[in-house]
């Protein structure tokens, strides 16, 4: 097979690369022109048309999205509540734990430590407890006392009575 080989005349060259843009430049402005027409005589209705139908499709985008949004938004909401819960009661669970083993498992025979909150508390118990005592006692003479008076009040009226 022989090679044939193309052999352009740098003239013929630059005369058809120069013909080729003035025809695209040519084709381009008949194109402008043609767009302009047309926009000016017929466009107005198709883009009317156009922008409702984008205003529409826009619409049903912004209400697709924010249900989704909604859903994703109620969805996390769920998950963070499960998960509260979740944790909230492995936490009591591991501290019921702890506490069950610590009250098990210490000896009872550990030295007691007296701290001064918990004299505070103790000391405010038995002032309670000397207090309630107190106003049982004083109720119960209140209640002798009316008791003795009563009878006091009928032995003077059986008296009188018996003296009349």
């Amino acid at each position: 097979m022989q090679r044939q080989s193309i052999h352009f005349q740098p003239n013929q060259l630059s005369d058809a690369a120069l013909a080729a843009s003035r025809q695209m430049w040519l084709a381009s402005l008949g194109a402008a022109v043609v767009t302009r027409d047309w926009v000016q005589n017929e466009a107005g209705t198709v883009l009317k048309t156009l922008v409702k139908e984008g205003t529409a499709v826009e619409s049903r985008a912004i209400r697709f999205v924010g249900d989704r949004l909604e859903g994703s938004v109620e969805r996390a909401n769920t998950l963070w509540r499960r998960t509260r819960h979740t944790v909230e009661t492995t936490v009591r669970a591991y501290a019921d734990t702890a506490v069950t083993i610590v009250r098990e498992t210490l000896p009872k025979a550990l030295p007691k430590i007296d701290l001064p909150i918990i004299k505070r508390a103790e000391a405010r118990a038995k002032r309670a407890a000397t207090v309630k005592r107190a106003r049982k006692v004083a109720k119960a003479a209140k209640t002798r006392t009316t008791k003795v008076a009563g009878k006091a009040k009928r032995a003077v009226k059986k008296a009188a009575a018996a003296r009349a």
